[in-house]
């Protein structure tokens, strides 16, 4: 009976930290195994960029920042793709 607060106490942790965590860590995952050539994205360090290339087996990909700057960036410094397509066709109707 004594170990009924503390089984509680793990089972609470396991709902509000570690699963929440790992539902994130999945999102970011297919995020990155998504990533192809004429995505707009933004790098965890703040750079906006569309991505030119993507080099599959060594998890490398090309983004252009401006006119003839293209950076070399690893997959995994991917936070977030911008649904441009998306965005496009909202603004047609």
């Amino acid at each position: 009976m004594s170990f009924l607060p503390l089984i509680i106490i793990m089972l609470l942790m396991y709902m509000f930290l570690i699963r929440p965590q790992q539902k994130r860590v999945k999102e970011q995952q297919a995020l990155v195994r998504s990533l192809a050539a004429g995505d707009e994205v933004l790098l965890n360090s703040g750079i906006h960029g569309v991505v030119k290339e993507v080099e599959e087996e060594s998890g490398i990909i090309w983004l252009e920042v401006a006119q003839d700057l293209e950076l070399k960036v690893l997959r995994t410094a991917v936070e977030r793709k911008f649904q441009t397509d998306l965005d496009e066709s909202s603004l047609e109707d």
